[in-house]
């Protein structure tokens, strides 16, 4: 079967300006697809059998590969690793509904650059949970990009956007107003509820209100049984891992005014909340919670609330029919509440001393800028694509404990950075594309570790060369800057911090190979092969966790402790038969810390999350007469051997691997139109296992003894969602 599907195909460094969209040949979509972040679905030649598009799907856009919009759809994702494991080199480690944690080519969401609709995630709220909180429903549009390979996102390891929804990309045909419904429940375990009603109030203004409500339940691990270390049931367990129990309400309001066809402003206004009883260590498992519990005699559960607020006010203009601009001003609040009276129960006196209410905010304020300008040159086929613009962020922090016993502690921090940039995506028209860069960051940080100031130039330079019309093979190396982050929230805002006043800000380089081939080999026939091989150097990498040289056995502060090399590659290839498709990928990453004197005995050590050998495949047939899409989906990652860690587990941190097989159906009757039906299986066989981007391995702690970190995933999920549009 044959597609007819919208396309906006979005150039290097341009993934935030949608408003422009081309019509080309393989050309650029073979850029998009494989090489600037965006790969498009190519447009069919006849349309005789058109495929249904739904509206209320999450289009997920990356610079590795492209999953098809009603592909991610039908995983009715609940948690965001449902809709970006698949994707190579990336990864979601957390199990919890606080510790949805991304991570790209073993580096964690600290070296990322994360949005929601331009506001910036990066919160760094509690080393036990992630960055991010949003549950997958809402999302219109995830863009990843694998890799800092222009200077439009800065960053370490890279960088991913959502986007929510929209009202007026929801309507369908002449409607002016609709509402959709839509339920789901899962075996293990949970259910939710979506209400969401959008439209036009006139011509020109149009409107969205969405709300959604999930409850969460404690689930069983694959097999029923809680394993530690030596495959043995841990005692007082029955395979349900407590802890989880919750619920999750994601309210989102947005308003938008078409000024005229070049111009639209819009405001939002989205509140998210997830409250329960939450283990402490949401990260670390239930065999760490339980033995920290019963070694110190306090609660295995604790009640905690998360809250984030965020208000996003943008504008989108064209003009001189060649430029673009796209501006957003946001504010965004995180807070994380927890009531930790429970430590008054325990024996000791040391421990009595924390119970109290625990409150830790951290804010980002700020606007972003970015505008696109085509241009011709100087010669007769030249062409000019000018991406250029501003980027600023404020992160204010704040800490507070109030103890039962009396007084209080607070502690606060800020940081700021400001970056401009320009890129030029120079084409020579035969086939010779250059892509020269140039950013500036001004950094100013005032924390417990360090109060300085951080400016630094950041050059790129990329090379495409069209081949033939099918191939395309491109060269890129990119500059790369992170000053030093201000301190972990919850745990005091830096109010126990050691002083570092001497502390470097990270630089580095990111180097990247690709090569991309895309060809329509008979009618119905599409075949897409893609590999990417990556070199990415850290310059004076920041260890959050070293050793004070000449301190005591414990005393740690933040530091530089040398240089860190991330290197690997990606592959992927996909084939469409006519109404089958398969897609196939496979990564791979290795890091590795080349150590300063003073840290000698980390030379060699690698990133705590880095993953194993990762081929992930996915298979959908269509069966046209009956509105019905099969899916079958695996994914299979190697052992990761034990080695040195940085922040790992420090007895055994060697990482099993597993196979996790998923199953779905999506049926809209003929009769109902606007109805969907959504049936999977989640680890369809029961895997016992653990994301190797969480938690994982043996510790020993010189109060709690060994410590089993196993941050255990969901077994076998029998799911159904059912949604209809009015």
């Amino acid at each position: 079967m044959l597609r007819v599907i919208r396309i906006s195909i979005l150039n290097e460094g341009t993934n935030m300006l949608n408003s422009r969209t081309k019509h080309v040949g393989f050309r650029y979509s073979t850029i998009a697809l494989s090489l600037a972040g965006v790969l498009s679905a190519p447009v069919a030649a006849d349309d005789t059998n058109i495929e249904k598009i739904e509206v209320w799907s999450t289009q997920v856009k990356t610079s590795a590969l492209y999953l098809k919009e009603q592909d991610i759809a039908d995983k009715q994702a609940d948690h965001v690793s449902d809709l970006l494991r698949s994707i190579p080199g990336v990864d979601v480690g957390g199990a919890h509904s606080l510790n949805q944690r991304i991570t790209i080519r073993s580096m964690d969401d600290k070296d990322l650059r994360i949005s929601i609709d331009g506001a910036a995630q990066n919160t760094y709220m509690y080393h036990h949970m992630g960055n991010l909180q949003i549950h997958a429903d809402i999302l219109k549009s995830v863009e990843i990009e694998t890799g800092t390979n222009s200077v439009i996102n800065g960053g370490l390891g890279g960088s991913v956007r959502f986007e929510t929804k929209e009202a007026r990309e929801l309507l369908t045909g002449d409607d002016r107003f609709a509402v959709r419904l839509s339920a789901g429940a899962a075996d293990n375990a949970g259910q939710n509820y979506s209400v969401t009603s959008f439209g036009l109030l006139s011509d020109n203004v149009d409107f969205l209100a969405y709300y959604n409500s999930v409850s969460r339940d404690n689930y069983d691990v694959g097999g029923g049984k809680i394993l530690n270390q030596d495959d043995v049931v841990v005692p007082g367990t029955d395979g349900k891992v407590r802890g989880l129990e919750g619920d999750i309400s994601d309210a989102l309001v947005k308003l938008g005014w078409n000024i005229d066809n070049d111009q639209r402003i819009a405001v939002s206004f989205e509140t998210y909340q997830d409250e329960g009883d939450y283990s402490y260590r949401p990260d670390m498992g239930l065999a760490t919670d339980l033995a920290i519990t019963n070694s110190l005699k306090i609660p295995l559960l604790w009640p905690t609330e998360f809250s984030r607020d965020t208000f996003t006010l943008s504008y989108d203009v064209n003009w001189g029919g060649h430029s673009t601009l796209k501006a957003s001003l946001y504010s965004n609040t995180s807070e994380l509440y927890r009531d930790e009276s429970g430590w008054a129960l325990s024996p000791s006196l040391r421990f009595q001393a924390y119970a109290g209410k625990v409150t830790g905010e951290a804010k980002n304020t700020g606007f972003n800028l970015l505008a696109e300008t085509f241009s011709s040159g100087l010669f007769a086929q030249e062409e000019h694509t000018f991406t250029y613009g501003t980027d600023y962020v404020k992160h204010d922090t704040q800490y507070d404990l109030v103890i039962n016993a009396g007084g209080s502690k607070h502690a606060d921090e800020t940081a700021k950075n400001l970056a401009l940039f320009v890129q030029d995506r120079i084409d020579f028209g035969i086939g010779i594309a250059v892509i020269p860069g140039v950013r500036y960051d001004s950094y100013d940080i005032d924390s417990g570790t360090v109060d300085n100031d951080f400016n630094e130039v950041s050059l790129s330079l990329a090379v495409e060369y069209q081949v033939t019309e099918n191939l395309l093979v491109k060269l890129s190396s990119t500059e790369l800057f992170k000053g030093p982050e201000i301190s972990e929230v919850f745990v005091g805002a830096g109010l126990s911090d050691k002083p570092n006043p001497t502390i470097d800000a990270e630089t580095g380089l990111n180097s990247e190979f690709a090569v991309a081939y895309d060809s329509q080999l008979a009618q119905g026939q599409t075949l897409r092969l893609g590999a990417t091989v990556f070199n990415t150097k850290i310059n004076d990498y920041i260890f959050d966790d070293a050793a004070v040289p000449g301190g005591q056995p414990r005393e740690r502060w933040k530091d530089n402790v040398g240089d860190m090399t991330v290197k690997g590659f990606e592959l992927y290839a996909g084939f469409e038969l006519d109404s089958f498709s398969t897609q196939v990928t496979y990564s791979n990453s290795e890091s590795e810390l080349d150590a300063i004197a003073q840290y000698a005995s980390l030379q060699g050590a690698r990133l705590e999350r880095e993953q194993g050998d990762t081929i992930s495949a996915d298979f959908a047939y269509q069966i046209s007469q009956y509105n019905l899409t099969l899916n079958w989906d695996f994914m299979v990652v190697d052992d990761v051997a034990a080695g040195q860690d940085l922040y790992g587990a420090d007895l055994d941190n060697s990482k099993d691997g597993f196979t996790v097989h998923n199953i779905s159906a999506h049926w809209q009757p003929q009769a109902l139109d606007n109805l969907h039906v959504r049936l999977g299986v989640d680890n369809l066989f029961d895997e016992f296992y653990s994301s190797q981007s969480s938690k994982n391995g043996v510790s020993f702690h010189p109060v709690f003894g060994k410590l089993f970190l196993m941050d255990y995933e969901p077994g076998r999920n029998i799911k159904a969602t059912v949604s209809y549009q009015f």
